[in-house]
């Protein structure tokens, strides 16, 4: 072992120690929570005075092993740190969410996706093992033959069945460059026809294809993205600075191509977190032009977005124009392929939310073969539409009442919501989608003491 790899294990053990020593700080008529600079959450939470577990020595990537692709990396390394340490050894994780402060923990236990997912699944189908801190205050080893209840209950439990200390997962080998071929359709069935066909052979015009996702606009204008690595060396499109890369998807008929490197393509929705930062002015082009580069980014707008919910801002607007509050919707739901063009049509009739980010997904073969993921029970051998809509519409006569439409049409279409935002389900309906008898199950084994919240307080009481 290299010195700088005897340093980076002896930092890891040292932030473990840390870790623990804050959980014994914690009282124990309290819940015990993550301190943490920065979150991808966007429900409201109860504020909370107590004190919260100490991760900052927790932050960085462990080692990696080219010759067996595989990272090992602690549970609050981000995407962004990881990406830096695997892409000069010509590797990548096998998805690679697309913001950068996302972290390897938090993919994990609440969900990722990307444009590999449809060949790739999703983040935590590629974990071989964790380390977790448990409710009883012990970190323990998991993987699919030891712990398997926890390892596989882990993902979708947000922090309520403990958190990842360490993670091992695969890795696969990139290119430096990603060839893409933007399709548009006038008609979102022949979108969703044609995602299922690439989908289920892996190929485009003869060729395999490494990445696939869409953008829909309107029911007139979608997008497909198809991308393929390669090594051939040429002209690359910069969308860092004051070019927009959502924006350069849209053409009138037909194919159009770009390239990218692959560095800059994993980090494609970043700079203007998808097309989020729009509201905050980022896209005008004069503004845009003095608009620091390193404010550019996901982190930043997240920023801002805190600031604006702490202090209303947005409703204090809307109110000096007389308008009415807004009821903010930011949502990733799944419906199989089959119910996603009427998803669409219903949705694009009933919540005035354009664009709509697109991204099949299929569960990796490994882990059907294990017994699946009981927290998010979505279909083996089948395949799944992410549907990604972020923004605001005009509040209605009650709470959440968009966001309850939207639960309401999932449902009937046999799909499955991600809980990083806003939910209203009942709590039976909780249990019954999000495997309610599974987390109890595990909970009372490894956190007999109830010192993480349950997940329907977390998910849907905000606390």
């Amino acid at each position: 072992m290299s010195v700088a790899a005897a340093a980076t294990q002896v930092a890891h053990a040292e932030g473990v120690r840390r870790l623990l020593a804050s959980y014994r700080a914690v009282p124990a008529t309290e819940s015990v929570r993550l301190a943490k600079p920065t979150s991808n959450l966007f429900r409201t939470r109860t504020k909370n005075q107590g004190r919260g577990l100490d991760t900052s020595g927790l932050t960085g990537v462990i080692a990696v092993d080219a010759q067996a692709r595989t990272a090992e990396v602690a549970g609050m390394c981000t995407y962004d740190d990881l990406v830096t340490a695997t892409l000069p050894a010509g590797l990548a994780p096998l998805v690679v969410p697309q913001l950068k402060t996302i972290t390897l923990g938090g993919a994990v236990t609440g969900l990722g996706i990307e444009s590999t997912s449809f060949r790739n699944g999703l983040p935590h189908e590629s974990v071989r093992e964790m380390d977790i801190l448990t409710g009883a205050g012990e970190v323990i080893t998991v993987s699919p033959t030891e712990h398997a209840d926890l390892y596989r209950a882990f993902p979708n439990s947000y922090g309520t069945l403990g958190y990842a200390v360490r993670l091992c997962i695969d890795l696969e080998p990139v290119k430096p460059f990603v060839a893409l071929r933007h399709l548009r359709f006038h008609s979102l069935g022949d979108l969703v026809t044609s995602m299922g066909r690439i989908t289920e052979t892996g190929r485009f015009d003869g060729v395999t294809v490494d990445y696939l996702d869409g953008v829909v606009f309107s029911a007139g204008e979608s997008y497909l993205s198809v991308g393929v690595q390669t090594d051939t060396p040429g002209a690359v499109s910069d969308y860092t600075g004051q070019r927009i890369y959502y924006r350069s998807i849209q053409h009138d008929d037909g194919v159009t191509d770009d390239r990218l490197t692959v560095h800059d393509y994993l980090w494609r929705w970043d700079t203007d977190w998808f097309w989020c930062s729009e509201p905050f002015g980022a896209q005008d082009r004069r503004l845009r032009q003095i608009w620091p580069k390193r404010y550019r980014s996901s982190r930043f707008y997240s920023r801002l977005m805190k600031y604006e919910q702490r202090f209303g801002i947005g409703d204090r607007i809307e109110k000096l124009a007389g308008r009415p509050p807004r009821e903010r919707v930011v949502q990733d739901i799944e419906v199989p392929l089959a119910h996603c063009a009427e998803y669409l049509d219903w949705f694009l009739a009933t919540v005035p939310i354009q664009p709509i980010w697109l991204c099949p997904l299929r569960l990796r073969e490994a882990g059907i073969a294990g017994g699946g993921w009981p927290l998010y029970p979505i279909k083996a051998n089948q395949t799944y539409v992410n549907v990604g809509f972020w923004g605001t519409v005009p509040i209605g006569q009650q709470g959440g009442e968009t966001n309850r439409l939207i639960e309401r049409k999932v449902g009937e279409l046999d799909g499955h919501k991600s809980l990083y935002s806003d939910s209203y389900y009942s709590r039976q309906e909780f249990d019954e989608l999000y495997g309610g008898a599974s987390h109890r199950a595990v909970k009372k084994i490894y956190d007999p003491d109830s010192r993480f919240l349950d997940l329907y307080a977390k998910a849907v009481q905000r606390r």
